[in-house]
């Protein structure tokens, strides 16, 4: 894999510019840590860990797992868990906040020592953060680090801010749309704005069902309801996309243009309307009977919350990042709604630019991966002794 070159990042992230990347660097060992970086973004959904410096994660794993039921015993309902056939399906994340601390540690000997095969005492590691999460878990995410695997240093990151950083940005507006969650965040000067931070719990796992219960709805086969999770989200991810006239689509079925998706064994199953039904929630979430307004309107509302002379400058910079934001349409629509939203709110001099760039679906990491190469970043760890001398309380002070 390539690597980016510390001065390369450092253009990039001052200058706001996309450099080339350096093929003749190797990866930099930080002399004050003797490695470097272990780069994690944990996810609702996959969470992926590379190394700092290198273009793409290592890994990408889904971030459930199966333990057996009589090794670490649920109740039916518990929060993170899901029994089935003498197995327990263990969620360590939901909707972007930590709801099962031993599958987490699990997940993480997994990526670490199985994956990157590499020994946590001797690694320095960068973690993402929701910008939803509750500060209490930001300290057990410390103490899980320090405590369990007893890495020598720790840094956690706001995906806001990351999926900024990916694009070479310190200020705009992280719109980030993964499996469990959606969020709006504004970022200024390298600040997550958190009172001016919306989040919708329609994402891409809420998506993969609908669409299961659309494809029963239009077909008697009675195949589809037994269709495994992994196939109803390859359908999604390959034949579904973002209508820009959503009513005027439904009303019409010459707009409808059917496809087929070959299931192996001589079956396939064919999608009409359900293309582009399946992620409309992400703008409605009334389909699915929520309450609450749909992401274009939520990044307006983040805009609002930040003081008048800053929306202008955050509005030219909002950043798309996350693997439910690469339906083919999602950014010309979202930037249609959000156009609407301004006009019809008076804010006409408004004019929303969004970034998306192709590989956003791991913007989150990749932002992580640049900024943990950086040599002007080294100072910004916590490292184990400091832990020792204040605990996990630090990591307010360190990482606000």
């Amino acid at each position: 894999m390539r690597a980016y070159g510390a001065e390369v990042l450092t253009s990039r992230l001052a200058g706001r510019k996309m450099a080339s990347l350096s093929n003749s660097r190797r990866v930099r060992r930080l002399s004050s840590l003797g490695h470097v970086a272990v780069v994690v973004d944990q996810g609702s959904g996959f969470t992926k860990a590379g190394f700092a410096g290198e273009e793409q994660p290592r890994l990408v794993l889904k971030s459930s797992s199966l333990v057996p039921s009589w090794d670490r015993p649920v109740l039916p309902g518990a929060p993170g868990c899901e029994l089935a056939g003498g197995v327990a399906r263990a969620h360590p994340i939901k909707h972007g906040v930590v709801v099962d601390w031993e599958a987490l540690e699990g997940l993480w000997e997994r990526l670490l020592v199985g994956g990157l095969r590499v020994c946590p005492e001797e690694w320095p590691v960068l973690v993402s953060d929701s910008p939803s999460a509750p500060p209490v878990g930001r300290e057990r995410v410390a103490e899980l680090l320090f405590e369990a695997l007893a890495v020598p240093a720790c840094h956690l990151a706001s995906t806001a801010l990351l999926a900024l950083c990916s694009v070479g940005a310190f200020s705009g507006l992280a719109l980030e749309a993964g499996a469990g969650v959606c969020h709006a965040t504004p970022v200024y000067a390298g600040h997550s704005w958190h009172k001016a931070t919306f989040r919708l719990d329609v994402a891409g796992s809420t998506l993969s069902r609908y669409l299961r219960d659309l494809l029963v709805a239009a077909g008697p086969d009675h195949r589809l309801q037994a269709l495994p999770h992994k196939i109803i989200t390859q359908l999604k991810k390959r034949c579904c996309y973002v209508s820009l006239d959503f009513e005027g689509d439904l009303c019409n079925p010459a707009r409808h243009h059917p496809v087929s998706f070959s299931l192996g064994s001589g079956c396939s199953v064919c999608l009409g309307r359900e293309r582009f039904c399946c992620p409309e929630p992400l703008f409605q979430p009334g389909l699915l009977g929520q309450a609450e307004p749909g992401l274009p309107i939520l990044a307006f509302r983040a805009l609002q919350r930040v003081p008048a002379t800053l929306q202008t400058r955050l509005a030219n910079t909002m950043v798309l990042a996350g693997g439910s934001t690469l339906f083919p349409g999602f950014p010309e629509r979202l930037e249609l709604e959000l156009e609407a939203q301004c006009q019809r709110h008076g804010c006409g001099t408004l004019q929303p630019h969004l970034v998306a760039k192709p590989g956003r679906g791991t913007a989150v990491w990749t932002g992580g991966s640049m900024v943990a190469s950086l040599r002007t970043f080294q100072c910004r760890w916590m490292t184990r002794a400091m832990y020792q001398e204040c605990g996990s309380r630090l990591v307010h002070e360190v990482f606000h």
